[in-house]
């Protein structure tokens, strides 16, 4: 799962915002909004390798950005940023920290679990409400146990099913006390497969590691095909993706009981040599792997 998470110039955009929002006459008002919408959008592409900045500037430029998406709810560039913003705030600074502290105190970690499935579910819609408005009745076609009733994605839509996935695959996986939440996991599923079919190269493995993930975790599903899918993510991603090896670690060889290999793909991935300009996902997948290397003796 990517994480980038924007931090310029959110004082300007904040007080653009206002001005907009304020503006009576709906042309220039939409216009306006419209231009934030695509600003606000290339800031959600920025990388930062800072976690704490990264943390702590968040949710400034989510509520943001939801706001503007809310004035213009067919832009499907910031409907993408916005979900991704949500996944990946909800992944790295909430869920992950729940597991961080599951140990010393379980009812915190229960909290901070329901407030992930809470921001996982805001991303999910989000992403689907703009699939939605791009392909009309794709909701309701995804839900059809028939292949043949499946709409196909444009290779430009990939991104958006990418995150309206992790979202809804995040949100199935904190929610085992809500039968009619885990009863989507096929359609979720379904999903990954479709924007993978779009666009498998998306995202430089993401896509590829999600579907492994995917796969791995699903009823009835193949982990000798997802491990050839999260080497398929790995190769994509250059060889330099500390994600595709974290997961493999997690989703096939700790539930094999493989301790060595698990050890292994963890000490891998920290291994690999760190851009010049890192990205968050780098670094929360990095500060994941060393902190599952230090839980192993409680893992097996």
């Amino acid at each position: 799962m990517n994480v980038q998470l924007p931090m310029r110039k959110a004082g300007v955009w904040l007080a653009a915002i206002f001005v907009a929002l304020a503006l009576s006459a709906c042309s220039p008002r939409q216009m306006i909004v419209g231009g934030l919408a695509d600003e606000l959008s290339s800031q959600g592409e920025a990388p930062e390798g800072d976690l704490e900045l990264a943390r702590d500037a968040a949710p400034f430029y989510l509520k943001l950005s939801e706001s503007v998406l809310r004035q213009n709810p067919g832009q499907a560039r910031l409907a993408e940023s916005v979900a991704a913003g949500f996944t990946q705030y909800a992944y790295a600074f909430v869920a992950f920290e729940a597991d961080k502290v599951e140990g010393k105190n379980m009812a915190e970690a229960d909290r901070l679990r329901r407030r992930a499935a809470g921001l996982y579910e805001r991303a999910y819609r989000h992403a689907m409400a703009a699939l939605e408005a791009g392909t009309p009745g794709f909701s309701a076609r995804l839900a059809s146990a028939k292949p043949a009733d499946w709409l196909a994605l444009r290779a430009e839509q990939a991104g958006l099913a990418y995150w309206a996935a992790a979202a809804w695959g995040g949100w199935i996986s904190l929610s085992k006390d809500h039968p009619d939440i885990v009863a989507d996991l096929p359609q979720a599923v379904r999903l990954a497969q479709l924007a993978w079919a779009a666009d498998p190269a998306w995202g430089k493995g993401a896509l590829t590691g999600l579907v492994a993930t995917f796969e791995a975790a699903r009823p009835g599903g193949s982990r000798a095909k997802a491990a050839e899918y999260f080497d398929q993510s790995f190769a994509q991603s250059g060889q330099q993706s500390p994600g595709a090896l974290v997961g493999k670690a997690e989703s096939i060889a700790q539930p094999a009981g493989d301790r060595a290999e698990f050890e292994r793909l963890l000490r891998q991935a920290l291994a690999l040599p760190t851009p010049a300009a890192p990205s968050l996902n780098d670094a929360v997948m990095r500060q994941r792997a060393q902190w599952l290397l230090e839980q192993a003796d409680s893992l097996f």
